[in-house]
């Protein structure tokens, strides 16, 4: 089986098995996505779902956020791990989104990447979630490893993984594979002890790196 085959019927079997798939992040609207995108960054999305209630009803919109104070946003978000760097990064977008695109969330890769704290793996998410755009595959740790050990790719930057997966998965496909692979690799193809024996891609993966 060639890369092709194995990266498009690894996926067959992983929406197969996650038909349901949803964001474990919480939100209610494309600015709180966006948000909590951002705060997700080398943290868990439980510990962002800990902060987010408070933080979206002291602050309700991008106009609120971008005149708050950094001291009392740091201690909303302080669970979540470089609280003092984030609440600088989240104000300062809530400012250009608030000043610059009138409170809209930008549907472009192009605009969504001049935020500060957003690169392609968030605005993949935001792109896919928000507006339903196959605009890429938003590859994170999950996505990444899995790919690897399927041989799909050997590099480690999310942004050339990202290249090798959307030469090997269709177009149509992209903005799924972050939902089910990251539930993959949660439940099963987990960093230090993967469940290889009751993998359901067990039979196709060579296993690179295990």
């Amino acid at each position: 089986m060639d890369q092709s085959a194995r990266a498009r019927e690894a996926h067959r079997r992983l929406l197969a098995a996650f038909p349901d798939a949803r964001p474990a992040l919480i939100y209610w609207s494309a600015f709180e996505l966006l948000i909590a995108v951002v705060l997700s960054a080398q943290t868990t999305d439980m510990q962002v779902n800990r902060v987010t209630p408070e933080l979206f009803k002291t602050y309700a919109d991008a106009a609120a956020l971008a005149s708050a104070g950094q001291g009392t946003v740091e201690r909303i978000i302080r669970p979540v791990g470089f609280f003092h760097q984030k609440a600088k990064t989240i104000i300062a977008l809530a400012r250009r989104l608030h000043e610059q695109f009138d409170d809209r969330i930008p549907d472009t890769m192009d605009a969504l990447t001049t935020f500060p704290g957003v690169g392609r793996k968030s605005a993949n998410i935001v792109l896919a979630l928000v507006y339903g755009l196959n605009s890429g595959i938003a590859v994170d740790t999950h996505v990444g490893r899995i790919a690897r050990r399927l041989g799909l790719t050997g590099k480690r930057s999310a942004d050339k993984v990202e290249i090798d997966l959307k030469r090997l998965i269709p177009e149509e496909q992209w903005r799924s594979v972050n939902l089910t692979w990251v539930l993959h690799g949660r439940k099963t193809c987990r960093a230090k002890v993967p469940l290889c024996s009751v993998c359901t891609l067990r039979d196709i993966c060579p296993g690179i790196g295990v």
